[in-house]
């Protein structure tokens, strides 16, 4: 494992992401606990600082001495620890830019005003975590905002609440502490001290661990500030989410379809030679217009794909409470981007198929590979539990995503479909479906070139009756296609009488969408005579008999059943029908 460049002495990099409802005081937080700003940290949109909340991912950063058990296991590899705080925005609209920097962290600090409790994007924001990261910490803030002498008993009392909420998710044994990040509020002056910090300090080393780290493999960094420096170039500041950057490196901005050289790179101000998957740079390129890219993906060059759709698997998100539809159209966040697309859902054809895979809050696991040979069955919804009322694990099933508009980003990503455009005042989770990107189609006629070889398929079944029998071999049927149906489409596939007879459907019998069948074993006697019995109490009537069809029974009085059963490829350009 390499050393994260050369930050003074070696020094490893933790991603911190610092989450919460709007208003709860996680900028004020990574305030308190930061040394040094990068050049994104602390609201650098004016709008932001006008309405007093985050409108985009802040980064910041402090740096302590390695504590011990991280010593032991680096050995001398490491001499100190950095932390990246990633302060994401709260607002409820701006649920996509949290999920663009959760993919980045190690650890997540939930912020939680002790007054209000959690609050529903609260509750969306540990729903990101649980799908993102492997830790947790809770920050009980403001306060100073509890009068003195009940400070303590509500303290505990909304710990208490809060590990009542916990208690069934992976962060039930999570550490919960209570600060004062900003005492007085924004506006109060900067000389009254932040109160909790230190012990919080204390807590975050407690909870390190040495993330996995790999340098190998093709560079992916996740952008999400751009500005130029006159003189000098254009400047991306991100995290390298996968393998390693150095200067003199040639790196693709796959969006704008450019390779840029890499002239310099900076760590919290501090020039650096290499950087590594984890850390936080600033990466200098030959010069270009910033505002072509404000967030988006730097990768080694020709290793990403921009996708006009994909296969994903999915899993739904338990506390989602709308309908997941076949054809429903969801925004999808998938790398560092959220696009609108429209969701097919599939899976296999039997219980014994499926997967008892794990809880909805865990990334979808892959149990049963998406392969192009296996057969899938179409799904006009997502299916919950197996079998009626069970409160057993989802079926495994995938979904196809078909993006409004394309997307770039890497395979076996994390992606998420919500319904953003839900009321953000209504009470309820927005985020539905989680899963991995599995296979992505980059060509722009993917319906014709890729999805043919897409074997999802729809069972059909069809119900007519028997009209009338001519001869022992042959019966006419009726009401299982309309007039206007193409009858030689259906030639020479198999249907079943009610009465147990197998026959062949031969053609179209007149221009009603009647059909004649033969039955090659022929008629049972018993099938004949229910038709002749049929006959015989039609004729009762006294009324005139058609000439020469006296001797045709028919089958109204007891009618025999005609079933048809056939599947279909959704995306057979042919639509042809298959019987087993």
């Amino acid at each position: 494992m390499a050393d994260s460049g050369d930050v003074g002495v070696k020094t490893l990099n933790f991603n911190v992401g610092v989450l919460g409802h709007v208003d709860s005081g996680k900028t004020s937080l990574a305030r308190a606990l930061s040394s040094t700003a990068s050049t994104a940290a602390f609201d650098k949109n004016p709008q932001s600082r006008e309405r007093g909340i985050t409108l985009d991912l802040g980064f910041s950063s402090f740096t302590v001495d390695l504590p011990d058990h991280l010593r032991e296991t680096c050995g001398d590899r490491y001499q100190s620890l950095q932390f990246t705080l990633v302060d994401c925005p709260g607002h409820a609209s701006l649920i996509r830019t949290i999920i663009g920097g959760a993919q980045i962290i190690d650890l997540m600090m939930l912020v939680v005003d002790v007054v209000k409790g959690i609050q529903t994007q609260t509750a969306e924001c540990l729903l990101i975590g649980e799908l993102t990261c492997p830790g947790m910490v809770v920050i009980l803030n403001k306060t100073d905002l509890l009068p003195p002498a009940k400070r303590q008993s509500a303290i505990e009392k909304m710990t208490k609440r809060l590990h009542k909420t916990l208690e069934n998710t992976r962060f039930k044994e999570c550490p919960v502490i209570a600060v004062a990040a900003k005492p007085g509020g924004p506006e109060a002056p900067e000389a009254d001290e932040p109160q909790g910090v230190p012990e919080l300090m204390e807590l975050l080393k407690r909870q390190t661990y040495l993330p996995r780290r790999d340098p190998h493999g093709s560079l992916l960094m996740a952008v999400d500030h751009c500005f130029s420096i006159r003189g000098q170039g254009t400047v991306m500041t991100g995290t390298v989410l996968q393998g390693s950057l150095a200067v003199n490196d040639t790196v693709e901005i796959p969006t704008l379809k450019v390779t840029k050289k890499v002239k310099s790179m900076q760590m919290f101000r501090k020039p650096v030679s290499k950087a590594m998957q984890g850390d936080r740079v600033g990466v200098c390129v030959t010069q270009f217009d910033p505002k072509l890219l404000e967030r988006g993906m730097v990768c080694s060059p020709a290793s990403l794909h921009t996708l006009h759709a994909a296969i994903i698997s999915a899993r739904k998100i338990g506390y989602f409470k709308g309908s997941l539809s076949t054809r429903g159209k969801f925004h999808i966040t998938v790398g560092h981007e959220t696009v609108m697309a429209r969701v097919t859902f599939f899976g296999l054809h039997t219980a014994a198929e499926t997967s008892t895979s794990s809880s909805d809050s865990a990334p979808c696991p892959l149990d049963t590979p998406f392969t192009y040979d296996r057969e899938y069955l179409y799904q006009e919804d997502y299916m919950i539990g197996q079998g009626e009322g069970s409160s057993g694990p989802d079926p495994e099933q995938w979904a196809l995503l078909e993006f409004e508009r394309p997307v770039t980003c890497p395979l076996l990503c994390l992606v998420i479909g919500s319904k953003l455009d839900t009321d953000i005042h209504a009470n309820m989770c927005r985020l539905a479906f989680q899963g991995r990107l599995l296979e992505g189609f980059e060509d722009k006629a993917y319906g014709e070139t890729a999805l043919p070889r897409l074997r999802i398929c729809k069972m059909k079944q069809k119900e007519g009756q028997v009209e009338r029998v001519t001869d022992d071999y042959t019966v006419i049927g009726r009401s299982l296609f309309k007039k206007e149906t193409n009858l030689q489409l259906f030639v020479g596939l198999k249907v079943a009488l009610s009465t147990g007879e197998a026959g062949v459907i031969e053609g179209g019998f007149g221009q009603s969408g009647k059909f004649k069948i033969r039955v090659p074993d022929g008629l049972r006697p018993e099938t004949k005579q229910l038709l002749s019995s049929g006959s015989k109490k039609k004729g009762k009537g006294g009324g005139k008999a058609e000439p020469g069809k006296e001797d045709e029974p028919r089958a109204e009085s007891h009618p025999i059943s005609i079933h048809l059963h056939f599947k279909r490829y959704v995306f057979d350009p042919h639509k042809k029908m298959i019987q087993s």
